[in-house]
C-alpha cells in the first residue's frame, strides 16, 4: 500500500503547476480559439458566428497584409541585430581576443537589466529629430536628421535597434557559452595541423555549435517579437499607419482598442501556431544535436 502511494507523490507534487498551467495557460488558449469564430466586441452580450471569416480577414485584409508584412521585416531585422551580430562579436572575443572574456560579458548584460519602457523613452530623447542629443550634433556638421517616426521602416529600425540594446547582451552570453563548451582538444588540434581560424570555425565550430545557434534564433525570433510590443507602445502605438506594427501588437490594438476581439483571436491563434511551428523546429534540432554527442 506505501508503494502505491509513493507512485502517485510525484503527480501530487506536480498537481499546483498543472492548475496553474491549466488556468491560466490551457484555457485561455482554448478560449481564444474558440472566440476566433465569432464577431463580437468584449461588451455585447451575444456573439455572432462567422466561421473562418476572421481567419480570412488576417490574410486579405489590407492592414493585415501590412502588419504581416512588417513582421517579417521586424523577424530579418532582429536575426541581424540579435542572432548574427551577437554571434560575430562572441566569435571574436572567443578566438581572437584572449583576455578580459568576462569583463566582456557583464559590459554587453548590463543594459539586460533595465526596463524597455526606459531604453524606449531614453533613445526617444536621443533620437529626437528637433531637439535631441543627436539631431543637435548633426546640425552642427550640416546634417539634418529625418523624422523617422513619420516613416514607417525607420520607425522599424529604430525599435529593433533599442530590442537589440536590450537583448545583445543575453545572446551574446548564450552563444559564448556555446562556444565554451566545444571540446578544447579539437579545437587544439586544428591548431596543431595548421588549419586557419576562419576554416576551423566555418567547417569545425559552426557545425559544433549549432543546437545553441538554433535555440538563441529561435528565442531571437519569438522573443524579440514580444519584446518589441513595449517600444511600439510607447513610442509609435503602431503607427504611422500601421506601418510599425506587427501581429502582436495588432492582436493587442484589435482586442483592447478596436474591440474586434473575433480578429484579434485569429491573429492571436496564427501568432501561436507560428510559434509552435518555430519550437518545433527547435526541439528537432536541439534533440537531433543531443543524439550525435551521445
Amino acid at each position: 500500500m506505501q508503494n502505491k502511494n509513493k507512485k502517485f507523490l510525484p503527480f501530487l507534487y506536480l498537481l499546483p503547476t498543472a492548475i496553474l498551467l491549466i488556468v491560466f495557460l490551457i484555457v485561455p488558449i482554448l478560449y481564444t480559439f474558440y472566440l476566433s469564430f465569432f464577431d463580437w466586441n468584449l461588451i455585447a452580450p451575444t456573439k455572432e458566428f462567422v466561421g473562418m471569416r476572421n481567419y480570412l480577414e488576417v490574410f486579405t485584409d489590407p492592414v493585415n497584409q501590412k502588419v504581416i508584412l512588417n513582421t517579417l521585416i521586424y523577424i530579418v531585422f532582429l536575426v541581424v541585430l540579435n542572432f548574427l551580430f551577437p554571434y560575430f562579436i562572441s566569435l571574436i572575443v572567443k578566438f581572437f581576443i584572449s583576455k578580459m572574456q568576462g569583463a566582456y560579458k557583464v559590459l554587453f548584460f548590463i543594459p539586460s537589466l533595465f526596463s524597455l519602457v526606459v531604453g524606449a523613452m531614453v533613445f526617444t530623447w536621443i533620437l529626437n529629430p528637433v531637439s535631441g542629443p543627436l539631431a543637435y550634433v548633426l546640425k552642427n556638421v550640416g546634417i539634418s536628421m529625418p523624422n523617422w517616426s513619420n516613416s514607417g521602416i525607420l520607425a522599424i529600425t529604430v525599435i529593433c535597434f533599442i530590442t537589440n540594446w536590450k537583448v545583445f547582451g543575453y545572446n551574446f552570453i548564450l552563444l559564448l557559452t556555446g562556444l565554451g563548451s566545444i571540446p578544447k582538444n579539437i579545437i587544439d588540434a586544428a591548431k596543431v595541423d595548421g588549419i586557419p581560424k576562419w576554416r576551423l570555425i566555418w567547417n569545425v565550430i559552426l557545425p559544433m555549435n549549432q543546437g545553441i545557434a538554433i535555440y538563441v534564433l529561435i528565442l531571437t525570433i519569438v522573443q524579440g517579437l514580444q519584446y518589441v510590443f513595449t517600444p511600439i507602445n510607447v513610442i509609435t502605438t503602431g503607427g504611422p499607419y500601421y506601418g510599425s506594427s506587427n501581429m502582436i501588437y495588432q492582436t493587442y490594438l484589435n482586442a483592447f482598442v478596436l474591440y474586434k476581439t473575433g480578429t484579434s483571436s485569429a491573429l492571436a491563434i496564427v501568432t501561436f501556431v507560428i510559434f509552435l511551428i518555430l519550437l518545433f523546429i527547435e526541439i528537432r534540432f536541439v534533440e537531433r544535436k543531443a543524439k550525435n554527442y551521445a
